[in-house]
């Protein structure tokens, strides 16, 4: 029996943004209500990469795909959910994924001891530009972790070179908290926004 597993943050005002920074808070407004106009409407203010997202290759590299130019197929297929949960306060490395049974055009999903909380965690577990790398060399379709970034203190971000100069998505901010490690079909459809450098998304695992 088919069972489907949501996989994203909630979106809301107070929620844990990158690095605290309060420009990248959320705003929602309800603009409209139906006491008044017969609808509710509300208005949101989102950063790009908001909670759940996607990065398109133009994040980090100027002459890369915007989300309108990615390919609907980059955003749902086959995934692997990789259990490194007993790494603390390191980044990933090779020697971590060389054992996983990574499949060509596979959606890798990286479940760490990451958890969201009230405010930013700057020793977050990460994936090193080795590790990227590796997962690189295995033609794979996408990245995703349970982090609101795949990379820490990288001045050259060399995570997301590896990954975004390769075409392979890069997915953030999933919410991994009940997943079991195993093989899943994922889908993280973005909204199509004209030359964006990435969506917030609606993101699922599906257990067949």
């Amino acid at each position: 029996k088919m069972k489907i597993y949501d996989i994203s943050m909630e979106v809301k005002e107070d929620m844990v943004v990158w690095k605290n920074k309060n420009i990248k808070k959320p705003k929602i407004d309800i603009t409209s209500t139906i006491k008044k106009n017969s609808a509710n409407e509300s208005r949101f203010h989102l950063d790009s990469h908001t909670g759940t997202h996607v990065d398109a290759p133009f994040h980090f590299l100027q002459n890369g795909k915007k989300i309108d130019a990615v390919s609907v197929d980059k955003f749902l297929g086959e995934c692997i959910v990789i259990d490194l949960s007993d790494i603390k306060n390191r980044g990933i490395e090779k020697r971590d994924l060389i054992k996983a049974e990574i499949r060509k055009d596979d959606i890798v999903i990286l479940r760490t001891s990451n958890e969201y909380k009230k405010t930013f965690d700057f020793n977050f577990v990460y994936l090193t530009e080795t590790g990227a790398k590796f997962l690189a060399s295995k033609n794979i379709k996408g990245v995703g972790i349970n982090a609101l970034g795949i990379e820490r203190s990288q001045p050259d971000h060399g995570t997301h070179n590896a990954l975004l100069g390769k075409d392979i998505a890069i997915f953030e901010g999933l919410e991994l908290s009940k997943i079991n490690a195993g093989r899943y079909f994922f889908i993280g459809l973005p909204l199509k926004f004209k030359d964006a450098d990435g969506s917030p998304m609606r993101a699922v695992l599906v257990k067949f």
